[in-house]
């Protein structure tokens, strides 16, 4: 056995500060801080971004390009004859999945409304009713992720029990064993690729908050009656 590098920092710092931004984006939304859960779901937007972009700049594992694949390669690990690190043909499923069900509750959640006084930050480009359907499917949207994000931790679990692979660990540390000449460190990914991502995905959040819509124009004052 010999230990590869794996995750590297950035993938790992995505992965728990969008735990942290989807766990504030539930307490503020149930507690009645919408403000704040416009922050997080902005915090989502970014962190998405970066992982996208990520996924082609990103080093070696990270990169959508070593774990995307098709059906050929689930079939292998369902038949057992799938060998690899990083995300298994099925995990992959699970990582698009959730990038694409965040990405949609973030999203609509910029142009949704609480139709009391919270009005997304990129409300004003769609009409009311837009509005209204797509604060519809932010709320729906909602118990998919929980399903999905459940579904996900089990995954991460029966791994770890049935074939004793601790998933876990190396998104915490970035580290894993494998065989010897099974798979080598990752590489790419340096300081210039980070902050080319960062910038491109600080970029998005600026665009998401609303930064570069008009507001909507005033209304003009009503005639008054001066009982002529």
């Amino acid at each position: 056995m010999t230990t590869i590098r794996l995750w590297d920092l950035p993938t790992r710092l995505f992965h728990w500060l969008l735990v942290l931004a989807a766990v504030g984006a539930v307490i503020s939304i149930k507690s009645g801080a919408i403000d704040w859960h416009e922050r997080f779901g902005l915090a989502v937007v970014g962190l998405l971004s970066f992982r996208i972009i990520w996924g082609f700049t990103g080093s070696t594992y990270a990169r959508f390009a070593s774990f995307v694949r098709g059906p050929g390669a689930i079939i292998d690990y369902v038949r057992g004859r799938w060998q690899g690190v990083g995300h298994n043909p099925l995990g992959a499923l699970s990582v698009l999945a959730l990038i694409g069900l965040f990405g949609f509750q973030a999203a609509s959640g910029l142009f949704a409304n609480d139709e009391i006084a919270f009005n997304g930050p990129l409300t004003p480009l769609v009409s009311s009713s837009w509005s209204d359907t797509l604060s519809s499917w932010h709320r729906l949207t909602e118990w998919f992720l929980y399903g999905l994000v459940i579904l996900h931790v089990a995954a991460v679990v029966l791994y770890s029990k049935v074939k004793k692979d601790n998933l876990l660990k190396p998104m915490i540390t970035g580290k894993k064993p494998v065989e010897k000449g099974l798979a080598e460190d990752a590489r790419g990914g340096g300081a210039l690729a980070f902050v080319i991502s960062l910038v491109l995905a600080g970029i998005v959040v600026v665009g998401a908050s609303g930064s570069f819509v008009s507001p909507p124009p005033t209304p003009e004052p009503a005639p008054q009656n001066l009982g002529w």
